[in-house]
């Protein structure tokens, strides 16, 4: 296909609910990072096909498609060849009709449906003999008559989640009593509740990225199979919790380790184990793995994200907007824009 015009498409509207379970739609649907991804793929002069001629760097929807069937046929009218799926994506979203016409940056739809399940994701990640924390789903009919399989304190979270959206931590049985009927009675995640045992030790996240040709250092590399990019620690937890970045800030509560601690043992494992877990579900577009360590400092996966917020720090008013991605990536020498540049470089048809 001739050079790249790169249309990059937020969530319009809510996902259907799947079995029962409802993953919460972010204000906006990423209007705000696709708005930072065109206008960082503009500045490497990408061809960025956009809804208005002159889109004003302040204004998220100047720069982003609505994912529905007039936002891409609206692109498509306009010359977009490239379509960056910077949104949330399940079985039967309306670009599925458009693979194989055009040329895609993300996940693959149904991939997508699956692995946004916890339940699924963590299941298929322990048969493959990978290290993730025991768990338990309470549902909305068994909410009161419930035993445990594990001892608390415990964390209690959505099915399908965004980040640590409507994640909790309880101490005991009165607490997590308290959370299970706060989450069925505000009913933004459906009608059952994840729960597993909480880990004592530090929390790490690692974004897996595809197989591909990359630009590192000036040259090229090849990568013939999944690989992390450097890991990035959490801190000034809330209640045991990594605040939710709607609220705080990535770069107030998130680094990159330290090259010492990179080269650990642990962390070069759990790194290596990220990197396979990619490779089992065979993900086109990065995705990132949170991951705690026990009280014995083994690391565990917990959390499997197949759409990682991809805000940067490119347009004058979000200086300060780096995601967890973003964060890794400046490690390996990589500023937004080279990062989404490596990521277009991996688009699949």
């Amino acid at each position: 296909m001739s050079e790249s015009k790169v249309a990059v498409l937020y969530q319009k509207s809510q996902a259907p609910v799947k079995d029962g379970i409802l993953k919460p739609m972010k204000p906006g649907g990423y209007s705000d990072s696709g708005a930072d991804i065109a206008f960082s793929l503009q500045d490497k002069n990408i061809s960025i096909i956009t809804p208005v001629e002159q889109p004003s760097v302040d204004q998220d929807y100047d720069w982003v498609f609505p994912d529905d069937v007039d936002g891409i046929e609206t692109a498509l009218a306009k010359g977009a060849n490239t379509f960056w799926l910077n949104t949330v994506l399940y079985e039967g979203h309306p670009i599925q009709s458009y693979i194989g016409k055009v040329e895609i940056v993300g996940q693959r739809p149904g991939d997508t449906d699956k692995y946004d399940d916890k339940l699924f994701a963590n299941n298929l990640l322990r048969k493959n003999n990978l290290p993730v924390p025991d768990s338990f789903v309470i549902d909305a009919d068994n909410k009161h008559n419930y035993r445990l399989e594990f001892s608390f304190p415990v964390v209690a979270k959505p099915i399908r989640g965004r980040g640590s959206q409507g994640v909790s931590l309880a101490n005991n049985q009165l607490a997590l009593d308290k959370i299970l009927q706060e989450m069925f009675d505000a009913d933004l995640y459906g009608t059952a509740v994840y729960v597993e045992p909480y880990l004592q030790g530090q929390e790490v996240t690692l974004t897996v990225m595809p197989p591909g040709s990359y630009f590192i250092d000036e040259r090229m590399v090849i990568k013939d199979k999944h690989w992390s990019l450097p890991t990035v620690k959490r801190f000034n937890h809330e209640n045991g919790i990594a605040p939710y970045n709607g609220v705080v800030a990535i770069v107030n509560n998130s680094a990159v380790l330290e090259e010492s601690e990179e080269n650990s043992a642990a962390v070069l494992l759990v790194s290596h184990e990220c990197a396979q877990a990619g490779s089992i579900i065979n993900s086109k577009a990065p995705i990132r793995i949170d991951c705690r360590a026990d009280d014995q400092g083994k690391y565990f996966l917990f959390d499997l994200n197949m759409k990682p917020n991809m805000t940067g720090a490119s347009r004058p008013h979000r200086m300060d907007q780096d995601s967890l991605t973003a964060l890794a990536a400046r490690a390996i020498g990589w500023e937004f824009g080279s990062l989404l540049t490596n990521m277009l470089a991996q688009k699949w048809s």
